[in-house]
């Protein structure tokens, strides 16, 4: 049996990274991006009006004018027709680019227009006031977003200003969800009093689904191990393979056995943990990485979100699954040797808030919570403020 920390190492050691593909703009949503962007020119590109006024030289302003002949008016997208003078101005509108030598904008609600003219007012006034100087956002050349990053709205927005309409994304790898047991049952399923429903396997898609990931696989079989190998044959052809339930001890769990005859390495089977302490990983030959996951709801969650994720996250390019440390806000005991994973809500406090749940069988266990808190297996006790590992979920990719 494997600590947490060497089932950690293990996984991160077979994790590799995803293929890489380009994709449009348009289906970058959710994508992890696989290049760094930088910009493709200053920005503001231009010295540009941060207001709806008149552009004027300083100079003329400290001279004491205050009258000026207006030249034309620039529209955005416009470029000024005429050289900037001496007691001349231009209208100018929000978002225009400023015309030369014009080094301060009074706006229009100091202005007294008067036929061809217009008379300036201001209580104090600047260099280069109400004006987005050339580059003060970014230069060209700067280096604006690090790989990997998960393309969010707005990322993409970013994208797009830089020109990117095409960019170089991780490629989803393929994925087979492979749910057992003679008593999970669908949904829809009219049930009898011995059987439950198959919440794993909409848990499972759910959690995939946030990573952008929808399985080319998911089948749900019963504790029969001829039905068992021929369904698993079929899931070893995907990138990866989730299973949950039979990978226990049990007189119908067979996955541990069917993958070994299938030729899967066992790379560990069982962790020193709470929930989730059947899990199973392996690799077969053919590269294809699997996670057999215990059944109940708790363990499912447990660890997809904690070993599951990790080696998502190392395999779209990140360095590991982030975690945050924070305080503890009650004291917590554990009368076991294991490393234990709790469901925690946070706190305005900025803390961690205990939730009670009975067991990793409980399917309410974690509808309050916003991710799982860690007990180390030498800390038998936790006190109060005790500054601890959590596991955010929903929090991927950041």
């Amino acid at each position: 049996m494997k600590t947490f920390e060497e089932a950690i190492a293990i996984i991160s050691a077979i994790s590799s990274p995803f293929d890489v593909e380009t994709i449009s703009l348009e289906e970058a949503n959710g994508k992890i991006l696989a290049e760094n962007i930088y910009a493709d020119r200053d920005y503001p590109p231009f010295n540009r009006a941060a207001m709806d006024g008149y552009a004027i030289m300083q100079n003329d302003w400290e001279k004491g004018i205050r009258k000026y002949s207006v030249i034309d008016t620039i529209f955005t997208g416009q470029a000024a027709k005429y050289p900037l003078v001496s007691g001349a101005c231009y209208k100018i509108m929000t978002g225009a680019a400023t015309p030369k030598l014009a080094d301060l904008i009074i706006r229009r609600e100091d202005a007294e227009e008067l036929e061809d003219k217009v008379l300036l007012h201001a209580d104090t006034i600047k260099t280069y006031q109400n004006i987005a100087r050339q580059g003060e956002d970014t230069l060209s050349g700067t280096l604006l977003l690090s790989a990997p990053l998960r393309c969010t709205p707005q990322i993409i927005s970013l994208l797009a200003t830089v020109g990117k309409a095409r960019l170089q994304v991780y490629k989803s790898p393929s994925i087979a969800i492979v749910t057992t047991g003679d008593e999970v049952v669908s949904p829809a399923t009219q049930l009898n009093p011995f059987q439950i429903r198959n919440s794993n396997q909409y848990l499972l898609k759910s959690l995939l689904e946030q990573w952008k990931i929808l399985p080319v696989l998911c089948e749900h079989v019963s504790d029969d191990k001829d039905k068992l190998t021929t369904i698993l044959t079929a899931a070893l052809e995907a990138d990866l393979v989730i299973i949950n339930g039979a990978v226990s001890a049990g007189d119908a769990d067979h996955v541990p056995a069917v993958l070994k005859e299938l030729g899967l390495k066992t790379l560990f089977h069982k962790v020193s943990i709470r929930p989730g302490k059947p899990l199973l990983v392996g690799k077969a030959d053919s590269g294809t990485v699997v996670f057999a996951l215990p059944g109940n709801p708790l363990s499912c969650l447990t660890t997809f979100t904690i070993f599951v994720e990790h080696y998502l996250y190392r395999s779209f390019g990140f360095e590991n699954r982030p975690f945050q440390r924070i305080p503890l806000l009650e004291s917590r005991t554990k009368k076991h040797p294991l490393t234990e994973f709790f469901p925690v809500s946070t706190g305005h406090s900025g803390g961690l808030n205990l939730l009670p749940f009975n067991g990793s069988g409980d399917v309410t266990a974690a509808i309050n919570a916003n991710g799982l808190a860690m007990q180390p297996a030498v800390s038998a006790q936790l006190n109060e403020n005790d500054v601890i590992n959590f596991y955010p979920f929903n929090n991927y990719i950041k």
